[in-house]
């Protein structure tokens, strides 16, 4: 739950900071009469189109249905170490539903701040929950020695590069998106870019980890095939590849944002309202909504003890010792 402490405090301290500076006015360009006449060269619309409220709806409202599902999956079937994932599904379609009143009002840089931070840092609250699952789901196979550091300490480098990476994000996003002076709007992108090439990295090397510790526990037939009796729906390998479509999902929107960024933020990707949709919303979208008919909760149905995790470890230290 820190990951989702730190995402609201500071989504909310910094919303206050964007929304305070919504009355400084670019006083050197015209506004033009119709904001609606020609979004692409208005000097106003940070989004350069006028978005789509047929789209808005539909992304809304597919992601408040997962968020509402996987609460009900908690309730159901556990796995409150989820809850990341569950409430950053939330605050994400709370970003995508002020969309709505950016179609009324495509000049208001106080909806656009508050719409850009709640997009681009909710994701933070996915990959959190898919770092964790990957621990609890080595301390379930009895296979933390198959991963190049004990299931705990994992979990918690992880996190911990992800709240950081975040609160790069964060000041960086807030800094590019407020400030009225060019030379601000830079330097935070420049912050802001940082903050999401050292995520990508992190999550990246993430991955790499998680398809070498497939890959080991592969080669130990008992445990790979442990629920082969079992119908798929039940078996862990089953949800081991939803994660690795999660992990997927979320590399391809990482990757995105960084291209979209390095080409600031009045590029082709920044001002396509299609390349948001096809390359942020829609795989994140995947990411989180295949966790509704496979819950980690239906798999991992207890907390793992420490004797668990302790034979796990002593396992993968026989292991290197034999």
């Amino acid at each position: 739950m820190t990951i989702f402490r730190v995402l609201l405090i500071a989504a909310y301290s910094l919303c206050l900071q964007g929304v305070s500076v919504t009355g400084l006015k670019h006083t050197s360009l015209p506004r033009p009469a119709d904001p609606f006449l020609d979004p692409k060269d208005d000097p106003y619309n940070p989004l350069k189109y006028i978005t789509s409220n047929a789209l808005t709806a539909l992304a809304f409202s597919l992601v408040m249905v997962v968020a509402i599902l996987q609460s009900l999956s908690v309730w159901k079937f556990g796995a409150k170490w989820m809850l990341s994932m569950v409430i950053g599904a939330y605050t994400f379609a709370f970003g995508l539903g002020t969309r709505f009143a950016l179609h009324v009002h495509p000049e208001s840089k106080g909806w656009y701040i508050v719409e850009y931070l709640f997009v681009v840092l909710s994701p933070c609250a996915f990959i959190a929950a898919d770092y964790v699952l990957l621990g609890r789901l080595a301390l379930h196979l009895n296979s933390s020695h198959s991963l190049l550091v004990s299931a705990r300490r994992i979990t918690t480098a992880f996190v911990s590069s992800d709240i950081t990476t975040f609160l790069i994000q964060a000041s960086g996003g807030a800094l590019s998106v407020s400030a009225n002076d060019p030379d601000r709007q830079l330097v935070g992108s420049h912050v802001f870019l940082a903050g999401l090439a050292l995520q990508l990295f992190s999550f990246f090397i993430f991955f790499c980890i998680y398809l070498l510790f497939l890959y080991r526990v592969h080669q130990c037939p008992d445990v790979w095939m442990k629920d082969q009796h079992g119908p798929w729906y039940e078996d862990w390998r089953t949800l081991a590849s939803v994660l690795m479509i999660s992990c997927i999902g979320i590399l391809i929107r990482s990757g995105y944002r960084v291209v979209e960024l390095s080409q600031g933020f009045q590029g082709r990707l920044a001002t396509s309202e299609a390349f948001f949709y096809g390359l942020d919303t829609l795989p994140l979208f995947i990411a989180i909504v295949l966790y509704i008919p496979f819950w980690p909760g239906r798999f991992i149905r207890d907390a793992p003890s420490k004797e668990t995790a302790s034979a796990s470890t002593t396992g993968g230290e026989t292991d290197k010792l034999g």
